[in-house]
Order: structure tokens, then sequence, then C-alpha cells
């Protein structure tokens, strides 16, 4: 069991949704914290088209340039990494996105 009490409230508010996109996101956060996701913003631009969210379930590294607008959430953020994203797109935590896409439409999950 997780001790940090706001990531088992997230992984709970997660689970209760009946969305297939927040329920892999909570068994993602549910590893061990050793198998915790660290992705460099160049992945995140390859990956992913304008318009898409970028969903990380760890945190967001600063290697690479925020080339395109994209909104991308993850649970957390190096201060680097948020600075460049805030600069062309949108940077939110997964509680952020869970409350402004309900639904989870246009999110890609990013985990390696």
């Amino acid at each position: 069991m997780k001790t940090d009490l706001q990531k088992r409230e997230l992984i709970a508010n997660l689970k209760k949704t009946k969305i297939n996109v927040w329920k892999a996101i909570a068994t993602e956060l549910e590893k061990s914290t050793k198998r915790t996701v660290g992705v460099n913003i160049a992945k995140i631009i390859r990956h992913t088209r304008e318009g898409e969210t970028a969903l990380i379930p760890g945190k967001v590294l600063s290697l690479g340039k925020m080339e395109k607008k994209l909104t991308v959430a993850a649970y957390n953020f190096s201060d680097k990494a948020k600075e460049k994203i805030n600069k062309n797109g949108k940077a939110l935590t997964i509680k952020e996105l869970l409350k402004t896409n309900p639904k989870g439409n246009k999110v890609r999950i990013l985990k390696w």
C-alpha cells in the first residue's frame, strides 16, 4: 500500500470512474516506486500529435525542446520541465486533468 496519502486518494478517485484510461493510470500509479516512470519532453514531442493530451503516470523530465502546443498531465514534473511546457502548452496534474477531461478524450498515455 502506498504511504503517500495524496497518491492513495488519487488512485481511489481514478478507480471510481468507469473510464478505462483512468483505470489504467490508477494501475500504473499503484506499482512499486522503483518502477516509477520518468519521461523526457523529447519523447513526449515524438509520440504525440497537436491537440492530444500526453498523460504520464510518473515524472516529466526536462530533456528536449517543447515544439508543439500540448497539454501534458503527469503525477510530477521537474521544475525545468514544467517551465518549458508552460511556455508553449499547459502542464497539469493528473487530478486537474481528471476534473477538466473526465471522459479521457484525446489522451495518450506515455509510460516508458
